[in-house]
């Protein structure tokens, strides 16, 4: 039993790790020198790195953010077995460290692309439907990618339970809507003042 919490544990907090390690910040630094954080949002997500470094590097670091989460929870689903809340909890802690890295002082990007990697490895095809349905075609009218976002994100809780009748996936929701909510409040002001600037992603 204490063993089984000892790997537990030590999971989550290697999924954390592996949430902090930002692609965007360490590229953008090493091709232009210049820190994103003080560029457009802020943040080291691939919308922010794309104003910067164009296209290809914002998909490449939309991928790497989504794989750093996918990752661990498909070896703890496949492999360690963990039991629904477990790998809650690893997904979790991928955001949070993606939201809060500690190798860049707590301050990272927004977690949308690493909460679609987490919920990936469980919900396959059926998350990306959900994204194909919700997030690209605002993305694509409105050019705004926060928006999109946050309206992706306000549908996970009743997306996941209607998938699971888990509560433990409908907490989740709660909880990942409510760290991506929290990390675009500043984009909400701007949004509500008609400043938010257009992804140019699509």
């Amino acid at each position: 039993m204490i063993s089984n919490i000892y790997i537990f544990l030590s999971f989550v907090g290697l999924s954390y790790l592996l949430g902090s390690i930002s692609a965007g910040y360490l590229i953008v630094k090493f091709k232009k020198g210049i820190d994103i954080r003080k560029v457009g949002s802020g943040a080291t997500g691939g919308t922010n790195v794309g104003r910067v470094l164009g296209k290809k590097w914002a998909v490449f670091v939309g991928l790497f953010d989504m794989a750093k989460s996918a990752l661990p929870v498909f070896f703890a689903n496949n492999y360690l077995h963990f039991l629904d809340w477990q790998i809650c909890v690893v997904i979790v802690a991928a955001v949070l460290g993606h939201i809060y890295p500690i190798f860049l002082k707590f301050k990272g990007g927004k977690g949308v692309a690493t909460t679609f990697g987490g919920l990936l490895p469980i919900f396959g095809w059926k998350i990306i439907l959900f994204v194909l349905i919700i997030f690209l075609p605002l993305l694509y009218i409105l050019k705004i990618s926060s928006f999109a976002s946050l309206t992706f994100a306000s549908f996970l809780p009743f997306f996941l339970f209607s998938l699971t009748f888990n509560y433990s996936f409908f907490i989740l929701g709660f909880l990942l809507f409510f760290f991506i909510l929290w990390a675009h409040r500043e984009d909400i002001q701007r949004i509500a003042q008609g400043k938010e600037k257009r992804s140019g992603l699509v």
